[in-house]
């Protein structure tokens, strides 16, 4: 019997398929929004292994944002993160978006990686 996925699983599916397709021997930065918070980390499938993270929960973040559920906070996520990948030896990744609409806060999250000197 087959079961019914949801439209965000289906979206969700199709967008890993193409990234394995097209990831190479690129990590990928993976996305996660929650109703409070947004999340980045860079993953090298290969090995299984994060090579940095950022979220809108960090220390270094927490104190300068006003709300973690709004573009701005999502684009200085997007900052932290391509900083900490830089630093790690990344500067190439592929951008899995998940589920997720590429607009408003994944779209500003992805903005603020590409300017901090990340390519994708």
């Amino acid at each position: 019997m087959a079961s019914t996925l949801s439209s965000f699983d289906r979206r969700k599916a199709r967008v890993r398929r193409n990234l394995r397709r097209a990831q190479g021997e690129r990590p990928r930065l993976s996305i996660f929004r929650s109703s409070k918070h947004i999340y980045a980390q860079i993953i090298d499938d290969a090995k299984g292994h994060t090579l940095a993270a950022a979220s809108s929960i960090d220390a270094d973040l927490k104190a300068s944002l006003k709300k973690g559920t709004d573009v701005a906070a999502a684009a200085e996520v997007g900052k932290l993160v391509a900083q900490r990948a830089l630093k790690a030896g990344v500067k190439d990744v592929v951008f899995d978006r998940g589920g997720y609409l590429y607009h408003g806060r994944i779209k500003a999250l992805a903005d603020a990686a590409r300017e901090a000197g990340l390519n994708f």
